[in-house]
């Protein structure tokens, strides 16, 4: 496995949207994580759910931006 090239800051800046969805998905998870100990069931279960609500995001906007690259 090769190690995964920094991107440079002008793709930083040309996929701002997908960042933040990524940021977003990658907050949620650790909120989760520290969190789910003490969580109710109803409360996972809404979690689940925005998990993957986020995660289809991700992947439509990943999509997207492979696209415009093609």
């Amino acid at each position: 496995m090769t190690p995964a090239k920094r991107p440079s800051p002008d793709e930083r800046r040309t996929q701002r949207v997908l960042r933040e969805a990524l940021d977003e998905l990658v907050q949620h998870v650790r909120v989760i994580r520290r969190t789910l100990p003490t969580m109710a069931p109803h409360e996972i279960a809404h979690a689940q759910e925005r998990l993957e609500w986020l995660a289809d995001e991700v992947w439509r906007l990943a999509l997207e931006e492979g696209a415009d690259d093609a």
